[in-house]
């Protein structure tokens, strides 16, 4: 008859949490220095990955037995390490690829603002905007290299979650689908090449936008893809029948949430059957583990927004005149909040 395991010692389990950051700081190393691209063909020596990656050779290797330990690489032999299907995931060369996400949340530009989180917590002045004395949206066009890691590692999140929303969610019947803050059209593009009778319109700040009409998969459906400038504060333009925002909802407060989706409501003109499709995670009641509750912590030190419950959604979408009509989870961990024209 078999034993159940233990449960876990409560001091052991509160030390793995609090050296989280350690472990973090190891997968940045790792992807930083392309290991995993190192390890594709094969398993490799410690050394020579250092080699490869003019490194200090013990140095190296203690950090990848380090992540071996949790299941990143696994050490086949002494001092020999190869991928596991965890390491795969930080190669650049695959898909679903998070090399770029794990960069930047120990990114040491990042990282900083977890150590003032105290800050934010006994004051409620975002974490970021009292480090840096502006907001991360004013602060990123200001510092470009900055700016790649931080624009690379939400490409990175797309990409994982795109195909799940596409998989999860039906977007037919939709005519002209209009993407509000779509950036380079990375989502609108895969859901236009899934539904070849869709119109498509990219919404995006200048800059922006310039870029997303440079990109020739874009170029390749300019045919029903338009490609405006706007800002969703001051006014969204008309002419699609459904609006999709996708991670753009949660970096912001309530306010300006409702300003936002008021302002598509508008765009819409209350035509029957017209919605608004926020792709956002949903925080679930209670103590269940969720990953909306870890990246709501991000919200609240960055951009000074917030991830939210569904109960919060409803209010958020009552306030801009919208209901909420449904919620359709996917196998990532966002969801599609659909509200539609009361």
């Amino acid at each position: 008859m078999s034993q159940s395991a233990p449960p876990p010692n409560p001091s052991a389990q509160i030390l793995q949490l609090a050296t989280g950051y350690i472990a973090s700081t190891a997968i940045y190393v790792a992807a930083r220095l392309g290991i995993a691209d190192l390890l594709k063909d094969g398993p490799r020596p410690a050394s020579w990955l250092a080699t490869a990656t003019h490194s200090h050779p013990d140095r190296l290797y203690r950090v990848l037995r380090a992540l071996a330990g949790f299941g990143v690489f696994t050490e086949s032999t002494p001092g020999t390490f190869a991928l596991t299907p965890a390491a795969e995931t930080l190669r650049s060369d695959v898909p679903g690829s998070v090399r770029d996400m794990a960069v930047w949340m120990a990114d040491p530009f990042h990282f900083r603002i977890y150590a003032e989180m105290m800050h934010t917590v006994q004051t409620g002045e975002t974490t970021f905007d009292h480090i840096y004395g502006k907001s991360a949206f004013e602060y990123f066009p200001e510092d470009p290299a900055e700016s790649e890691v931080f624009n690379a590692a939400m490409t990175s999140l797309s990409t994982v979650m795109i195909p799940a929303v596409l998989e999860a969610y039906d977007f037919s019947g939709i005519g002209t689908l209009m993407d509000v803050a779509g950036g380079h059209g990375a989502f609108l593009r895969a859901i236009l090449n899934k539904y070849p009778s869709m119109r498509g319109v990219l919404i995006d700040m200048d800059h922006v936008i310039e870029g997303a009409r440079q990109l020739p998969e874009n170029q390749a459906l300019a045919h029903r893809c338009d490609f405006q400038s706007a800002d969703f504060f001051a006014a969204v333009p008309t002419g699609a029948d459904a609006i999709i925002m996708k991670h753009i909802i949660h970096d912001w407060d309530d306010d300006k949430a409702v300003r936002i989706l008021q302002n598509c409501l508008k765009a819409l003109s209350r035509k029957q059957g017209a919605k608004v499709l926020v792709v956002d995670m949903v925080v679930p009641p209670g103590d269940e583990p969720h990953f909306s509750k870890i990246l709501d912590l991000e919200m609240m030190a960055l951009p000074s927004g917030r991830e939210r419950s569904q109960k919060e959604f409803e209010k958020l979408f009552t306030g801009a005149g919208l209901r909420l009509n449904r919620i359709v989870p996917t196998k990532s961990p966002v969801s599609v909040v659909e509200g539609v024209v009361v």
